[in-house]
């Protein structure tokens, strides 16, 4: 082996990240506030809102005060976008970023699926998409799974109805989740079908189906349950190499169609990015 072409010169200490958080309501709140209190290797540099006169009202209360700028802004000033906004806006923000070859923080999966151009957008600009946990659990083990053969995933979720009210299947297909006295499946399907009908609902299904076997193949039922307080997903996984069941009982945030724990698996992963240490696949 030639040793002349290995260089054994210290690489240095790591640099700082800069991160923009698009989408100020009850996640990007969270990332941001936590980013100005502090996380190794980041720092905060731009928020993006719809209401911006908010925004500047909040973040300039920060340790360190950042400007609000918009959406398609943000690339320019970021090495990380984090979206934590609706999914009717997710292109405005993952397309810049991406062909400014950015990292790209992503929590709207489901928008992720309907555009899948934004794979090659990643791949021709040097740019990475990251598809946070979420509300989720056990994703490390679905994707290690995928190494080898999976046969199925199955996934049932059940929301208070408040949670899934307005949902565009719901109101597509005239179903009613108001003063309900007994659970009712309002879907059952793939989980590409599932997000399209529950963009707000059910990222959840959008993360697991990339995990694993594909969208299309892993199969969701979405219930309505007046008697629950918390988001319940439960996913069992059935693979050449282990069979196995998980589920979890979110919290609802102040938004009751987005977990607590959602906010912090953003943040996590913004950890993970600037630490020198990372666990998990």
């Amino acid at each position: 082996m030639n040793t002349k072409s290995i260089s054994t010169t210290p690489a240095g200490p790591r640099t700082s990240l800069k991160v923009a958080v698009g989408g100020f309501g009850a996640i990007g709140q969270k990332v941001a506030a936590r980013l100005d209190e502090g996380l190794p290797g980041l720092q905060l540099v731009a928020v993006s809102a719809r209401n911006t006169e908010r925004a500047a009202a909040a973040v300039a209360k920060y340790r360190n005060p950042v400007p609000v700028l918009p959406l398609e802004g943000l690339a320019a000033v970021a090495d990380v976008v984090v979206e934590c906004a609706p999914a009717e806006v997710f292109l405005r923000m993952a397309e810049p970023a991406l062909r400014a070859g950015r990292t790209l923080l992503v929590i709207s999966v489901g928008a992720l699926v309907a555009n899948p151009q934004l794979r090659a957008l990643a791949e021709e600009h040097g740019g990475t998409i990251i598809v946070a946990t979420g509300a989720l659990l056990g994703l490390d083990a679905v994707q290690a799974a995928a190494e080898g053969e999976i046969h199925s995933i199955r996934m049932i979720t059940r929301k208070p109805p408040g949670g899934l009210a307005g949902a565009p299947y719901l109101v597509a297909n005239n179903i009613s989740v108001s003063g309900l006295s007994a659970p009712k499946k309002v879907f059952e399907g793939n989980a590409r079908d599932a997000v399209i009908g529950f963009p707000a609902n059910v990222n959840v299904a959008a993360a697991l189906g990339l995990a694993g076997i594909g969208p299309e193949h892993t199969m969701i039922e979405i219930w309505a349950d007046p008697a629950l307080d918390r988001n319940t997903h439960t996913i069992t996984v059935d693979a050449d190499s282990a069979s196995f069941t998980m589920s979890i009982q979110n919290i609802p945030s102040e938004n009751p169609k987005t977990g607590k724990i959602t906010a912090l698996s953003m943040i996590a992963a913004l950890r993970k990015l600037g630490s020198a240490v990372r666990i998990g696949t």
